[in-house]
């Protein structure tokens, strides 16, 4: 049964709440990937890998719905928790080649996109405030690659040079503005997810960066 929150209609049998639930599938699909290489990356075993996928995936949502009020995603749909072990596992019998190289910045740049969307979508559908709900976007799309990347002793992504958070600021800042002027939701998202992806994107192909803080001048004597 579709959350009344979620749900709506675009012609007679399209359901909207079914888009905002394979986009929440998709986003945990690919943040859980990029946790289980993370682990890969440090020769873990399965239990690991699949530990790694788990909390990549979901805890950015999980800090979300605690936020906002709304029942933890994947405690009250197991469903999440299948899509995880089913990632870990693929990964785990496929070979390593295929997943060398910057993959794991690609899993997280269409992760990005569209959890940024879905973090934004959740918490408008709960009466967030249009400003707040950007920021549950963005702490949907970040917090759960922040975790992995301490789990696995790494620099943290965000403090990459490379443009991170701001991609996932412009996936749901782009789908708050667009619903705010009406535009239909799943147009919204898709353009929005995009966006969201693509600079992501163009940050990795061409390590394209925000000028860093270089200091407020020279100090008193």
């Amino acid at each position: 049964m579709t959350s009344p929150l979620l749900s709506g209609q675009l012609g007679p049998a399209f359901d909207l709440g079914m888009i905002f639930s394979v986009l929440d599938m998709f986003g945990i699909a690919v943040f859980a990937a990029s946790g289980a290489l993370a682990a890969a990356a440090k020769r873990q075993t399965f239990v690991t890998f699949t530990f790694f996928a788990l909390v990549t995936g979901v805890g950015g949502g999980t800090v979300r719905d605690l936020l906002i009020g709304a029942p933890v995603f994947w405690i009250v749909n197991s469903s999440v928790l299948v899509v995880v072990l089913a990632v870990s596992v693929l990964l785990w019998i496929t070979p390593q080649r295929w997943w060398q190289g910057r993959m794991l910045d690609w899993f997280d740049a269409v992760g990005l996109g569209a959890y940024g969307v879905f973090g934004a979508a959740k918490a408008m559908q709960y009466g967030v405030d249009p400003l707040p709900a950007v920021m549950m976007g963005v702490i949907t799309a970040c917090v759960g690659g922040i975790i992995r990347d301490v789990l696995a002793g790494v620099p943290s992504i965000i403090l990459r040079p490379e443009l991170y958070v701001t991609a996932a600021a412009l996936a749901s800042g782009s789908y708050v503005g667009l619903r705010l002027i009406a535009v239909d939701r799943p147009v919204a998202a898709v353009i929005a997810a995009i966006a969201g992806f693509a600079l992501r994107g163009l940050a990795i192909r061409y390590n394209i960066a925000l000028p860093a803080y270089r200091g407020g001048g020279q100090p008193e004597d």
